[in-house]
């Protein structure tokens, strides 16, 4: 990423719109549990990301959080952590072209089919 604005990235911005954030998640579904149940998978995500290290468009350790750190304090200010934090590596991780914003935004449609069935 560069110094100027983050970019725009629509499937991002569609879940701040829509407010999803896991304290409000839990309350509408009587859930206790203060952590997501997606925290341990981006944990895993991130230390995956640190053992790619070298490979093309994958940002190192730093890179990473300095973007996280960035983002989070910006773009997605208004979110909790670790929504922020989510949500800023997936900025990063498509901003970078390690997935398109194409792919996900349907991979996002895939898990929210399954949360609705």
């Amino acid at each position: 990423m560069n110094d100027t604005a983050p970019q725009r990235i629509r499937p991002l911005d569609e879940i701040v719109e829509r407010n999803q954030v896991w304290p409000r998640m839990a309350a509408e579904w009587g859930v206790a549990n203060p952590l997501p149940p997606w925290k341990t998978s981006l944990d895993g995500l991130c230390d995956a990301l640190d053992r790619a290290r070298g490979t093309p468009g994958v940002p190192t350790f730093r890179q990473r959080r300095d973007e996280e750190d960035a983002l989070a304090a910006t773009r997605y200010a208004e979110l909790p952590y670790p929504e922020n934090q989510l949500m800023a590596l997936a900025h990063t991780l498509v901003a970078r072209g390690v997935i398109g914003e194409a792919e996900l935004a349907e991979r996002l449609g895939r898990v929210r089919a399954r949360l609705e069935s």
